[in-house]
């Protein structure tokens, strides 16, 4: 069984730890280089983008992290998460670090402050069972991609008709919202899929090495 790390430095890190281990995944909590060498995958909960950046560099996870999405780590991202997993960020710190795992622009805070909080119905390509009731709190949204992201969520109706709040390249999702706090566990069991399908598939490459 693939082992699929939650980002625990700072954010809804029992959440996302509790919607795996529902769904049958051996979901650890990663704090440590140790830790992120022993999983296969890795969740980044939503928090505080900044204060997550700096963590990463004070925990010395920051290149490590970005090393393994490099090499095809399969990972997940929720607001915060998601600006984490972007190449760019806008109306971030300047000292804000990124990991560059998924060529898109992110606007931090692009639906306004903690007060501007809401839900909507979302639907996503490719997960079915019809609309996602979606959480933004202080959420950001994606301004453009690049030509391998495929978009999977859009805002329907309202000043934010079609932007962007999913989207998925290769190995890696982010979602805008909270897919953590709703109950709904299709997102985390989509992206458990795709983390034994990596799995599956480096297993076969190495045999084929291996021959």
């Amino acid at each position: 069984m693939p082992v699929i790390g939650v980002l625990a430095l700072q954010g809804d890190v029992a959440e996302h730890l509790a919607a795996l281990r529902r769904l049958g995944a051996d979901a650890r909590a990663v704090r440590r280089r140790r830790e992120l060498d022993a999983v296969d995958a890795l969740v980044i909960p939503g928090g505080e983008s900044t204060t997550m950046s700096k963590l990463l560099v004070a925990f010395e996870l920051l290149e490590p992290l970005r090393a393994r999405l490099a090499a095809g780590m399969p990972a997940l991202g929720s607001c915060a998460g998601m600006i984490m997993l972007a190449s760019n960020v806008l109306d971030g710190r300047g000292d804000q670090e990124s990991l560059g795992a998924i060529d898109m622009t992110v606007r931090r805070n692009a639906f306004g402050r903690q007060v501007d909080s809401f839900e909507t119905d979302v639907v996503l390509d490719g997960i079915d069972g019809g609309p996602f009731r979606t959480v933004f709190i202080r959420a950001p949204w994606v301004e453009k991609v690049g030509p391998d992201v495929e978009v999977i969520g859009r805002i329907s109706g309202g000043e934010a008709d079609g932007k962007i709040v999913a989207v998925r390249a290769r190995n890696v999702m982010a979602t805008a919202f909270h897919p953590e706090v709703t109950g709904d566990e299709r997102i985390h069991r989509a992206f458990a899929e795709l983390v034994r399908a990596a799995c599956d598939q480096s297993d076969d490459d190495k045999d084929t090495r291996d021959r």
